[in-house]
């Protein structure tokens, strides 16, 4: 499933040209080191570089447990480049920002948005779900920079 997900990645950045930011989103991502917020609000089960359940695999971003259907918000403005089912990771979204930086949200219920659509900082994106190989509500988050992820909680502030 990470291999399916890597190979996600790598096409979207060679199909997609980078986009800038709509006029007025403000700062840069990496700017807001540290000061982004969570998706979602609920308990992380799961850190980044923590060890999975399966072979040597380690985590390469946070799962946070919360109730169906609670929002997921966008993070920092971008484009929706992936909105679908994946393998593993159920219905997921994908955000680009610019600047090499990109956020994965999965194991959604349902996406309130589609590829091409532009969101703004804090606007709901998806419900919080079940889907894909998770067996408990919450969502899966995520953050790459040139297609590597990077730990989120560096990112973002923990409530």
């Amino acid at each position: 499933d990470e291999k399916r997900l890597e190979q996600l990645i790598e096409g979207l950045k060679t199909v997609l040209p980078e986009a800038p930011l709509p006029r007025g989103a403000g700062a840069h991502f990496a700017s807001l080191r540290g000061r982004l917020p969570l998706p979602t609000r609920g308990r992380i089960l799961a850190r980044y570089g923590s060890q999975k359940n399966v072979g040597n695999l380690k985590w390469r971003g946070l799962f946070i447990a919360g109730q169906e259907g609670q929002n997921v918000i966008a993070v920092f403005p971008g484009r929706v480049v992936f909105a679908d089912w994946l393998r593993g990771f159920g219905l997921l979204l994908i955000l680009e920002h610019g600047d090499g930086y990109m956020t994965l949200y999965g194991h959604n219920q349902s996406l309130h948005k589609g590829v091409g659509d532009w969101v703004e900082a804090g606007e709901v994106i998806a419900s919080l779900g079940s889907t894909g190989d998770v067996t408990q509500p919450g969502l899966y988050f995520e953050i790459r920079y040139n297609g590597e992820p990077r730990d989120p909680l560096i990112w973002c502030k923990a409530r």
